[in-house]
C-alpha cells in the first residue's frame, strides 16, 4: 500500500490526520493523484453532507472599510477605489430578490466598521429583510470584527450564520499581512463572541499567499478543526495592484493552473477532515478558470454564492482583480448556475436554508448531555430522599 493509500483510506475512516499527512496531500501534483483525492472528498461530501449545493445570494453592499489590510482591493488607503454604501432601500430589496429567487439564504457582506451608525443599520436591514421574507430567508453576514453585543443584537435581529476569515492562522505570516493595528488575538476572540451569541461560525484562509507555506495551510486545515467551526469559505489569494502586497507578484505569484488545483487541494482536504461542515466555492476559483466553481463542488464544497448585488456598484467592489461577473444581472446569474451545477450531477436546495449539519449534531449533542445531566441530577435527588426516609446517609453512614 502506498503512501498516498493509507492516508487516503484513514482519511475515509475517520479524517483524523496528522499535520504531515495534510501537507503530503496538499503536495501531490500528478493528475492521478488528484483525481484519488478528490474522488476520496466527494465520497466523504456525498456521504455526511450529500450531493446537493445550497445557494446563498450575496449583497456586497458597501466597501467602506476602517482595516487597511496589504492584500485588500477596498483596504482603506486604496484612494483609487470609489467608495459607496447601497440604499438601505436597495440592500434590502436585493435580499427579496433572493428569496423569490428561491435561494433559501442570503449574505450580507461588506467592509469592517463598527461605528454605531453602521451597527444599528445593518440591525434594521436585518429585520426589515426577515419581515419582508416572512421569516423565511437564511442570513449569514461577513462584516468582520466586532464587539459580542453588536453580534448578540445582530443574531437577535434575525441573522444565524457569520463568517469571520483568519485569513491565516500563523501569527507570523498575519503580522505580515495586516498594519502593526490589526490585532491577531482580537480576531480569534471575535470567533468566540460569535459561538456565544448563538451564530453557526465560519472562517477561512487565503490560498497561494507570498511567504506561505503548505505546512501554514496545513495548520489551517487542524485550526479549523480546533475551533470547531460550521462553515468554512476560503479561496485562492489573486493579487491587485493597488495594494502593498502587489510588490511580491512577481517572486510569488503562482501561476493560474497551480493556483487552482490548490484552492481545490485546500477544499477537499477541508471536506475530509471536518466531513460535516459547508464548505463555500468561491467566486474566486471562477475567476481563475470558468468552470472553477463546479471544481470547487467536485472536491467536497456544497455552498455557492450568487452575487446579487446591484451591477451598478459591482465594479468598485473588487478584493481582487479579474472578479468575475461584474456586468451580468442577478436573474442571469441563477440561470447559468443551475445548469452548471445540474450539468454535474448535483441538484441545487432550493427554498432551504442548508444550514451546517455540523452545528445541528453539536446542538443535538448538548441537548443529549443536558438531558442526561438533568437526569443524573434528579436520580441524585431521589437517592438523598430515600436515605433522609430510611434514616440513613447515601454513603451508608460513614
Amino acid at each position: 500500500m502506498t503512501r498516498l493509500d493509507s492516508i487516503l483510506l484513514k482519511a475515509e475512516q475517520s479524517g483524523d490526520l496528522s499535520v504531515d499527512e495534510i501537507e503530503f496531500l496538499l503536495s501531490l501534483s500528478e493528475q492521478a493523484d488528484l483525481d484519488r483525492l478528490f474522488a476520496a472528498a466527494y465520497a466523504v461530501k456525498e456521504r455526511f453532507v450529500g450531493r446537493r449545493a445550497w445557494f446563498r445570494g450575496i449583497v456586497e453592499f458597501s466597501n467602506i472599510c476602517s482595516k487597511d489590510c496589504y492584500y485588500c482591493g477596498i483596504r482603506r488607503s486604496n484612494s483609487k477605489t470609489s467608495r459607496f454604501i447601497i440604499p438601505e432601500e436597495d440592500i434590502i430589496r436585493s435580499a427579496v430578490w433572493a428569496w423569490e429567487a428561491e435561494y433559501g439564504s442570503a449574505v450580507l457582506q461588506s467592509g469592517e466598521r463598527s461605528d454605531p451608525q453602521f451597527v444599528d443599520m445593518v440591525e434594521r436591514i436585518i429585520k426589515e429583510i426577515k419581515k419582508r421574507t416572512n421569516g423565511e430567508l437564511g442570513l449569514t453576514l461577513s462584516l468582520g470584527e466586532q464587539s459580542e453585543e453588536t453580534y448578540r443584537r445582530w443574531f437577535e435581529a434575525g441573522a444565524h450564520r457569520y463568517l469571520l476569515r483568519i485569513e491565516t492562522s500563523n501569527r507570523e505570516l498575519y503580522s505580515q499581512l495586516h498594519p502593526a493595528d490589526h490585532n491577531f488575538d482580537e480576531r480569534l476572540a471575535c470567533l468566540d463572541r460569535l459561538r456565544r451569541a448563538g451564530f453557526q461560525v465560519g472562517t477561512g484562509v487565503m490560498i497561494g499567499l507570498p511567504m506561505q507555506t503548505l505546512r501554514h495551510l496545513a495548520e489551517d486545515v487542524l485550526f479549523f478543526r480546533r475551533q470547531d467551526v460550521d462553515m468554512i469559505g476560503m479561496g485562492p489569494y489573486i493579487y491587485h495592484n493597488e495594494t502593498p502586497l502587489a510588490r511580491y507578484r512577481e517572486e510569488w505569484e503562482i501561476p493560474t493552473g497551480k493556483l487552482l488545483n490548490l484552492g481545490l487541494k485546500m477544499i477537499a482536504v477541508t471536506r475530509l477532515v471536518l466531513r460535516d461542515v459547508n464548505i463555500a466555492s468561491t467566486t474566486a476559483l471562477q475567476a481563475l478558470q470558468d468552470n472553477g466553481r463546479e471544481l470547487g463542488l467536485k472536491a467536497g464544497a456544497n455552498i455557492i454564492m450568487p452575487n446579487t448585488t446591484d451591477t451598478q456598484y459591482r465594479e468598485s467592489y473588487q478584493l481582487y482583480e479579474n472578479k468575475p461577473c461584474l456586468d451580468e444581472n442577478a436573474s442571469m446569474c441563477r440561470g447559468c448556475l443551475q445548469r452548471r451545477i445540474e450539468a454535474i450531477g448535483e441538484t441545487i436546495g432550493f427554498g432551504e436554508w442548508g444550514d451546517s449539519k455540523h452545528f445541528a449534531q453539536r446542538q443535538k449533542n448538548k441537548q443529549e448531555m443536558n438531558h442526561e445531566a438533568e437526569n443524573s441530577a434528579d436520580n441524585n435527588g431521589s437517592t438523598r430522599n430515600l436515605a433522609t426516609f430510611s434514616g440513613k446517609s447515601p454513603d451508608g453512614g460513614r
